[in-house]
Order: C-alpha cells, then structure tokens, then sequence
C-alpha cells in the first residue's frame, strides 16, 4: 500500500502538475494540503477521470486538505478538531481506507512569532495531541500524514541558525512535535533514513531548489501497529523542480 503526501499550494491552479505526478507515480492513497479552493471547487471530476475518488474538506482562498483513493474505498471519519467550537479553519480530515486510519493535516504555520499565530499554532497542535492519544487508544493501524510546519532537528533544515525565531523551528514548536512523537508514533522518514539529509520543501526565492537549501516539513507518523510493515519512504524531489509546481514535494511511504 502507498501512501503519499503533498502540499499542492493550490489545487486548481497546479492540477496539471498534481495529475501528471499521479499518473507517474500512482499511489494507493493520497493526501493533499493548502488546496485553497472553496468546497464547491475542488476538481473531484478531474481526479476521478484519473482514477482516483475524494473527499475534501474544502476553504476560500486558504487552507484546506483533501484525501484521494485509488481502488479503495473511502470511509470519512471527522474532519477538523475537537476543542475549539469557533474554529473554522479547514485543516484535519479522517478516513479509514483498506484497514488503516489516515489522518492528513495542514498544521498552521505560526508566523510571524512571538504573537496571535503562533499561540494560534501551540493551540492547534496541543488539540491535535489530545486526538494522536485517542486514536493511539483504538489500537488501530494509524498513518497521520501532511504539512505538519514544523522542523524537527537542526538536521532538518539548511543553515539552521537561520530559522531560530522562526515559528517552524523555535523551541517550543519543537518541544510540542516530540511531546506528540512521545506517546508512541515513528517518524517515517528518520526510522529509514537516519542520517540522510532530506528535505521535502524548497522557498521560491534566492533559487532554494537549485541550491538545496530546502526544509523537512512534511511528515508521515505512524502507529505501531504499521511500523514493522514499513518498506520505505521516499521523497519524490524531482516534481519540485516541474514547471509551475509547487514549493512542496510529494513524499510517500510503501506499507506491507
């Protein structure tokens, strides 16, 4: 089974790039981020003449996170987050798909920091804690996947020193990622690439990509249930460097 993630930064305006890589790479279960595109316009036609089903959960102009499958069926279990009523933003849906629950997520980004958007961010991901224990809990298989805004180690970034005060990178955004990691998850990547500099997020400017000088943001946790059947984890850099694509790359795992 192949999981992928990706941060389209707008699915309509780069739908060509995201079915052009579907059709290369045909992954079983895709998550997408930061589709900027309300409910009613997410291209579900487009992806389904691709073979692939959805379901999204759609928001104007920002945000939002969708799930596609091919060839399994999709079953929705929640989308957003418990705890905070007046929160509309769009950035948790849920499904179970062949066995496994997958949770995809667009975690704020927190910038600029110290302020409203960082308090905004510990917030999100302390009531994203509170739901990873829950589900920890069920005793289920369990990938929780997406653009997770958070660099994990000084490993994970070019020039680190660079991002100290950047809310991808302060300390307690760290502190807040290894308290959720703690209650029993396994970063994907770093348990079969431990010491490999991988990057999953260049910036448009100062030519990022052409230097490498990239970010690891984007992350697959797993339950541990699914640790033993994980095969690999890859990040598919090149789609990075397509014409018009996004600032993200797609990153997948293979699940036995």
């Amino acid at each position: 089974m192949k999981i992928a993630t990706y941060n389209v930064n707008g699915v309509n305006g780069r739908l060509p790039v995201l079915l052009r890589w579907l059709e290369e790479t045909q992954p079983d279960v895709v998550c997408l981020q930061e589709l900027k595109a309300p409910q009613e316009k997410f291209p579900e036609k487009a992806l389904l003449d691709a073979g692939y089903q959805s379901i999204w959960h759609g928001q104007k102009s920002w945000n939002g996170v969708a799930i596609l499958s091919r060839g399994y069926e999709i079953k929705e279990l929640r989308r957003g987050l418990a705890g905070d009523p007046e929160d509309i933003q769009s950035r948790y849906i849920e499904a179970q798909i062949n066995g496994v629950v997958i949770g995809c997520l667009y975690l704020p980004n927190g910038n600029p920091a110290p302020g409203p958007k960082l308090e905004y961010k510990l917030s999100w991901m302390q009531r994203f804690t509170d739901h990873a224990a829950k589900l920890l809990a069920f005793d289920l298989p369990v990938v929780l996947t997406g653009d997770f805004n958070v660099i994990p180690t000084d490993f994970d970034v070019y020039k680190p020193e660079r991002w100290v005060e950047d809310a991808l990178f302060r300390p307690e955004v760290r502190d807040a990622f290894n308290k959720l990691i703690a209650l029993g998850w396994t970063d994907a990547i770093r348990k079969l690439h431990p010491n490999d500099k991988i990057y999953t997020f260049w910036d448009y400017f100062r030519n990022a990509y052409g230097r490498d000088a990239g970010l690891r943001i984007d992350h697959f946790l797993l339950s541990p249930h699914l640790t033993s059947k994980l095969l690999s984890a890859t990040v598919d850099k090149h789609v990075r460097g397509w014409e018009k694509s996004s600032d993200h790359a797609p990153v997948w795992i293979k699940l036995s």
